[in-house]
């Protein structure tokens, strides 16, 4: 990709370092590579390792206060002059460029957001195979990423996802887990739909009543459950009349993949909620095991009709190491 110039797939603007993802195998070899070399250059002098455990926030918390610091970018710069001389402002692109920087400079230098997350600390210990009950940096990474460009959005750069497509589409998360990325993001976009097992959804219900208080009424966001074995486990000719949802514009994926036995039900809920030309899919990750990133990677990239990129870091380090985040838009296959 050119990499001065961004481009778009879908409802994600990639910027000019971002690459079309082909091979597993070299896709793994680069990640992997880059996030060593982090490592390598983060270690203090008197340590030999960087720990940051397996990823959750803080897993003995009832309930947890997450903050979420807003900077505006332009915050500190002098004002423009309204008596510049308008001889030297012929050009509109600088026009424009004053007209944004004039706007900016009246926003706040900065706000502070506060989300209240209840999580199940009990379930998390007890119930086997459980990690959603807690929160994970991810989404809190994710959502102050996505927070930070629609409260001061960018001038230069382009926001990682469409913001006003957005403010217009059906967003749907798999595996919403304590549902904070629901809580954060929904008042940005059209409707927002938070899935889980079903074992989650009471604790999803309380997170959406502690932020929302009037929820379900007057609200944007619903609760689905959602088991991605029982949808692999149901024939293709019947996921249409057990598995209804309404057409999904952005299919969000937040810190799934860790176990090798939930990938193939996982990229078959993927598939199966993806419209053709129409749905954008956005996955992040934290790489953990190579050998789970590598075997997701591998059998996405065998699933018929799929065009997945690597969203590159830009000027802006999106979200930098240990994260990567990849899009992926499913084509119509052409019939002969």
């Amino acid at each position: 990709m050119d990499s001065l110039h961004p481009t778009q797939k879908g409802l994600c603007n990639l910027p000019g370092d971002s690459e079309k993802v082909i091979d597993a195998d070299e896709e793994v070899f680069i990640l992997y590579t880059e996030l060593q070399a982090r490592d390598y250059q983060s270690l203090p002098s008197n340590t030999m390792s960087s720990f940051r455990g397996l990823g959750h926030v803080d897993s003995h918390q009832d309930i947890l206060f997450l903050k979420f610091p807003l900077i505006n970018p332009v915050a500190g710069s002098s004002s423009v002059s309204a008596a510049s001389n308008t001889s030297s402002e012929s050009d509109r692109s600088k026009s424009r460029r004053r007209a944004r920087k004039e706007r900016d400079t009246h926003r706040p230098n900065a706000i502070e957001l506060e989300i209240q997350i209840a999580q199940d600390k009990t379930s998390l210990r007890s119930r086997k195979g459980d990690t959603g009950s807690v929160v994970w940096r991810a989404s809190v990474d994710l959502a102050s990423a996505i927070l930070q460009d629609a409260h001061f959005p960018p001038n230069i750069h382009p926001s990682l996802l469409d913001l006003p497509k957005l403010r217009n589409a059906h967003v749907l998360e798999l595996g919403s887990g304590t549902g904070i990325l629901g809580v954060a993001l929904s008042p940005f976009v059209h409707r927002y739909t938070c899935t889980d097992v079903h074992d989650l959804m009471p604790l999803i219900h309380k997170n959406l009543v502690l932020n929302f208080p009037e929820w379900p009424h007057e609200c944007n966001i619903s609760l689905t459950a959602l088991d991605w074995t029982e949808l692999h486990k149901t024939s293709l000719s019947n996921r249409s009349r057990f598995f209804k949802f309404d057409p999904v514009d952005l299919l969000l994926i937040v810190d799934c993949i860790y176990h090798p036995s939930l990938i193939p039900p996982l990229l078959a809920t993927i598939d199966y909620m993806t419209i053709p030309d129409v749905t954008t899919v956005l996955v992040v990750v934290e790489l953990r095991a190579e050998d789970v990133i590598r075997e997701f990677l591998s059998c996405w990239l065998n699933v018929p009709a799929w065009e997945i990129w690597r969203i590159g870091n830009g000027e802006r380090d999106i979200m930098k190491r240990p994260y990567t985040i990849w899009v992926g838009i499913k084509h119509r296959l052409e019939t002969s």
